[in-house]
């Protein structure tokens, strides 16, 4: 494989046949020194950058839709006219190039510019507020701007770091394989060259729908012509003898990321309680970093429920075969000093436990507004909640999902986004119905799992591959519809999947 500077495949300046480039098709090459992708559709051709904005993956081996070509990593999606960032997990565009096209070849030119800002829709309102600096929040302010919004715009946050890459807490950051700079999700300065008033450290404690003002800690009021609710979930907390004790700690944050790689700095033994993916992500960072690692959990395989029995097994023997030790079928007693006591009676050595055993939603502000709330923020196909104004998204938000047609509620990093993203625009009137499928993608060591859908339920499982040859996909079915599919290393047939589900067909 080429050395990440190395340019491949065909110099496009110099131009190749058309008859290389089916129409539907992909050809990768460069412009310089610059990795460079061709797609043609129908009778157009288009030149961007090969390579994805949001983590580098190879959108070469991505899949059109329409206009668009979609990253085999996690799914961001850009437009092939502009190179435009159209949905998350890519917030930034793609570099894209003039074509031409002469004597029966395509020639790549000039590189174009960026694409500008959409014309601010007629009618806006003067103030936009969001609550909560996550991956919806942030999503939203930058779609706002985008969409060419240029009235007032603040930002409230709890907590003390501008908006970051929360995924990368379990993963990479906390392995120490990822440095510091690329957690935020923006320099400090773009929040001040965009207009967006960052409120950190601030506590929203009430709304008052009728006079539309958010209520801080510090008795300050904001007034709003929209409010987006993005306040998050926080971790459940382990609720035994013991759970207090300072070296017992949960990875939601920034700062609880921080912690945790000082503590391991020192730390021999640790405990993890939760074979949930957060919980396996630690595990598997700890692991990295030389620690041994314990993972307690009450069922018999880790993450069954959501990705059954033959994916089960797996993910727990690849953990194993990293040193990770699993007692399943338990639970934690109490924490007695340097030792978890577990169900059965046994005590196993720990100077570090953490603490993955799931989250809840952050409710408090919506209820106290009067908002409609089951298990959630009950919102509309546009994410509106049942109060005038007022929206909500990402992990607090309760919407109607077209595929499952159930209601759902959903933790996903990159459903935050996309629904930050689709308030944003409906706060400026546009009427977008919030349909994308849920997606998600975990890391252990090497094995990527990527799933779109949801399946609480299932009656029937389709696998096709091996997971132990980590080629693999897992259909989740229910009265003979599909309702979700697992991967590994199949990136393109869980773009297929997502696209299938976004235009209503089975995939």
């Amino acid at each position: 494989m080429a050395g990440a500077n190395t340019p491949e495949g065909p110099d496009l300046k110099a131009g190749v046949a058309e008859g290389d480039l089916a129409d539907g098709a992909m050809l990768v090459g460069h412009v310089g020194e610059e990795a460079a992708l061709l797609a043609r559709r129908g009778a157009e051709v288009f030149a961007l950058a090969a390579t994805c904005s949001h983590y580098g993956g190879p959108l070469g081996e991505g899949l059109m839709v329409g206009e668009t070509v979609r990253c085999p990593w996690h799914h961001a999606c850009f437009s092939l006219r502009t190179g435009e960032a159209l949905h998350a997990p890519a917030l930034s565009p793609v570099a894209c190039w003039r074509v031409e096209r002469r004597a029966g070849r395509i020639f790549v030119g000039d590189k174009l510019g960026e694409p500008a800002r959409r014309r601010r829709r007629s009618g806006p309102p003067g103030r936009m507020v969001i609550v909560g600096g996550g991956a919806a929040g942030f999503a939203a302010a930058q779609r706002l701007r985008r969409e060419g919004f240029d009235g007032r715009l603040t930002m409230v946050s709890a907590d003390d770091a501008a908006p970051y890459d929360r995924p990368n807490l379990s993963k990479d950051y906390l392995a120490g394989a990822a440095p510091e700079e690329w957690i935020p999700l923006r320099p400090d300065e773009f929040y001040q060259e965009n207009g967006i008033d960052l409120r950190l450290g601030a506590s929203a404690t009430a709304i008052d729908v009728e006079r539309r003002r958010l209520l801080l800690g510090a008795g300050e009021a904001i007034e709003y012509d929209k409010l987006l609710l993005a306040t998050g979930a926080e971790p459940v907390r382990l609720d035994v003898p013991g759970a207090d004790a300072p070296h017992v700690r949960t990875l939601r944050s920034l700062a609880d990321s921080r912690d945790l790689i000082a503590r391991a700095q020192r730390a021999r033994r640790a405990v993890v309680v939760g074979a949930s993916f957060i919980g396996l992500e630690v595990a598997a960072s700890l692991r990295h970093r030389g620690l041994e690692v314990t993972v307690i959990a009450p069922e018999s395989r880790p993450m069954e429920k959501v990705l059954g029995v033959a994916l089960g097994d797996f993910v727990r023997a690849v953990h194993e075969e990293h040193g990770v030790v699993f007692r399943l079928g338990r639970t934690v007693a109490a924490i007695e000093g340097d030792q978890v006591r577990l169900s059965d009676g046994a005590r196993l050595p720990a100077d570090l436990v953490v603490v993955g055993i799931g989250v809840r939603p952050r409710l408090a502000l919506a209820e106290q507004a009067g908002l409609e709330v089951d298990r959630g923020v009950v919102v509309d196909e546009r994410l509106q909640t049942s109060a005038p104004g007022v929206f909500a998204a990402g992990d607090i938000a309760l919407w109607p999902d077209p595929w499952s047609g159930e209601r759902l509620r959903i933790e996903h990093w990159v459903v935050a986004e996309r629904q930050g993203q689709t308030a944003a625009a409906n706060m400026l009137g546009a009427g977008e119905r919030y349909a994308a499928p849920p997606f998600f993608w975990s890391q252990h060591y090497d094995v990527a799992i990527d799933y779109v859908g949801h399946a609480a339920a299932w009656d029937e499982v389709l696998q096709d591959g091996d997971p132990a040859a980590h080629d693999v996909a897992v259909r989740f079915r229910k009265a003979g519809r599909t309702l979700a599919l697992a991967t590994i290393f199949r990136g393109r047939e869980s773009l297929e999947a997502e696209a299938a589900m976004e235009a209503g067909r089975g995939p």
